[in-house]
């Protein structure tokens, strides 16, 4: 995510600048730089949100034992540079671009106008997918450095990845290749360009590389709390 995640940030700015409406999420991935978002927020009130929620998940975490900022970043995000939560944190949050917080959604709640929102939400990749779309978003930007080749059933998710070894590897999964921007061949502006310009097709009906192999059945739902 070390150029993947900034463009994608770019991009949510100039979709709210033009009157759309941007979610991001994973509340997991903030934890350790919460009141860098709360500090974006429009009221006092959705700034108590943002805290609120990161709270409420690490004492769920807590619950089942498990250490959220003990257990970060995993061993995957370590291969991938990074040494604390905090970084991992701060790499999360650029995906969300630097305008206003309008609000913080429930799991799968739609925002009630434009702008930015924040959801929370796991950090699991296949569950995470299901809030915003059922929050009413019409295209996910998907942030991979190692390469996921999931795609979803409930609405186009355009993979974009930094890695130029990971776009050769998996070519054939990789949306949008933004490695140019790492080794100097494109600037941050060009390549947020290119990513918008493949928004606005796959908006406008153009297949994502998932849905060409047909990767697109799996879905999973956010749990909370006990259930028989």
């Amino acid at each position: 995510g070390l150029i993947s995640n900034p463009v994608i940030g770019v991009v949510a700015d100039k979709v709210v600048d033009a009157g759309g409406t941007v979610i991001f999420g994973e509340t997991t991935e903030i934890m350790g730089a919460e009141h860098m978002l709360a500090q974006r927020a429009v009221t006092k009130d959705v700034a108590r949100r943002v805290y609120a929620i990161v709270e409420r998940m690490e004492a769920k975490a807590t619950r089942a034992g498990v250490d959220m900022r003990g257990s970060n970043p995993t061993a995957g995000n370590i291969r991938g540079g990074l040494s604390t939560i905090e970084e991992k944190s701060l790499g999360a949050l650029v995906k969300g671009g630097s305008r206003p917080l309008q609000g913080v959604l429930e799991y799968g709640a739609r925002p009630q106008g434009k702008g930015l929102y924040f959801m929370d939400s796991p950090g699991m990749e296949i569950v995470f997918l299901t809030g915003p779309a059922a929050g009413g978003a019409q295209v996910i930007l998907f942030s991979t450095g190692l390469g996921a080749p999931q795609g979803f059933p409930l609405c186009p998710v355009i993979k974009v990845c930094g890695n130029r070894r990971t776009v050769q590897r998996l070519a054939e999964h990789i949306d949008v290749d933004v490695s140019p921007v790492l080794h100097g061949e494109e600037n941050l502006e060009a390549a947020s360009d290119r990513l918008l310009q493949e928004l606005v097709a796959v908006g406008s009906g153009q297949k994502t590389k998932a849905e060409i192999l047909g990767l697109v059945a799996t879905v999973d739902i956010y749990t909370q709390g006990s259930f028989v």
